[in-house]
């Protein structure tokens, strides 16, 4: 068997090497931190061409962590439900919202502590993993010195309120996430940042959150993985890019579930992916960052060219013969970040006739975008140039 060199990249001190930047992204970063729904899969079923996608960078050496805010279940339950998709995975390649909120807990526990645990078992089973005393009611003695709090959909109003008692005599408390909603085959119901905001209005508290977008989930991840080139993968940017950034951590945004083109375009720079991809098939390509999208040669070989005044982007085709629309959509993405960060937001997007369709079928606003003929498009843009001259 003939064994592939590595890619030529930077070879650091300790022999390790760093792969060249022309790689796919299997081969620059060791692990992918995946988000679950709406990367992976939505709801019962998976994402078209995920399973296979993922097969292929595992086969290319990428390891995968399966990442999720989702404290109810166990990693052993999540890998059933992966494998019903396609899926292959093993519980300890699964890191939960619960086993971060563990790791906090167990941090901050004083010796002799007890913990009062309001959530499913699947949370139970995360604390009692770093051997942690639990106990099912507020009034034992002595008093429990924290509170741990996830989602179950069994809560009842007596376990809210016996919560809201423990945290109110000033107990430590730890939450899961704050996911304002679940999303279910009904549609969006309460999800734990609802139950969370039921104690801390009878406590008049805020807890200490494990969950996506705060940092302790994506260091559970990446110890449990032994990631040392990791890269977040997700469809949110509020929670997984945002909790990426303030990790230090390069992260990947897929269209595939709940954040769109029109919300990357207003991202702020708290929530800006690295790189951008339709689906998880991006793992496997040689994706360029998007801040290099503002580079003219980029633009240029790319085949889509971006030129902008105050408050419009003229994005044009530069090539008949090539130019993937979605290497548009990140010529667009980035001008419109550019643009806002010097306080001049993206009102209108003017493309030549003809090519507003390949971008709103990727998600662009129809309603931002203008088009005209090469000769307007040509004067418009003259006459922008002009206008930011003055």
């Amino acid at each position: 068997m003939t064994v592939a060199p590595p890619p030529a990249g930077i070879v650091h001190d300790d022999g390790s090497a760093e792969p060249a930047p022309d790689s796919p992204l299997s081969g620059r970063y060791d692990v992918a931190l995946l988000d679950l729904d709406g990367v992976v899969y939505r709801g019962a079923d998976p994402v078209p061409s995920a399973p296979e996608a993922l097969v292929a960078v595992r086969h290319a050496g990428m390891r995968l962590a399966f990442v999720t805010n989702n404290a109810s279940r166990t990693p052993e339950q999540i890998v059933a439900h992966l494998d019903q998709l396609g899926v292959t995975a093993r519980p300890d390649e699964v890191v939960t919202s619960a086993q971060a909120a563990a790791t906090l807990a167990a941090e901050r526990l004083q010796p002799g502590g007890r913990v009062f645990v309001v959530g499913s078992d699947g949370l139970r089973e995360a604390l009692r993993e770093v051997g942690l005393p639990l106990v099912d009611r507020y009034d034992v003695a002595p008093r429990p010195e924290m509170v741990v709090q996830g989602f179950s959909p069994d809560l009842t109003y007596e376990d809210l309120a016996q919560a809201a008692l423990v945290v109110a005599a000033g107990a430590v408390w730890i939450a899961t996430n704050v996911d304002a909603t679940l999303p279910t085959a009904r549609g969006l119901q309460p999800g734990n940042g609802a139950l969370v905001a039921a104690v801390a209005a009878a406590a008049g508290r805020q807890p200490l959150v494990a969950g996506k977008p705060e940092r302790a989930l994506f260091d559970e991840a990446v110890r449990r993985s032994s990631g040392r080139r990791p890269l977040m993968v997700g469809d949110r940017l509020d929670t997984d890019i945002a909790g990426a950034v303030r990790a230090a951590m390069d992260s990947l945004l897929v269209l595939t579930g709940v954040s769109t083109v029109a919300d990357l375009i207003r991202a702020d720079a708290a929530a800006r992916p690295t790189y951008l991809a339709a689906d998880l098939s991006g793992l496997a390509a040689d994706l360029r960052p998007l801040a290099d999208y503002a580079l003219l040669p980029v633009q240029r070989s790319t085949g889509w060219q971006a030129e902008s005044w105050p408050g419009t982007v003229r994005l044009t085709r530069t090539a008949s013969d090539r130019g993937d629309p979605l290497d548009g959509v990140r010529t667009l993405v980035v001008a419109a970040w550019a643009a806002a960060d010097a306080g001049h937001p993206v009102t209108s997007v003017v493309v030549p006739a003809g090519q507003a369709q390949p971008l709103v079928a990727l998600g662009v606003p129809p309603g931002l975008l203008q088009q005209q003929d090469e000769d307007d498009t040509r004067s418009s843009s003259q006459r922008g140039e002009a206008h930011a001259g003055h």
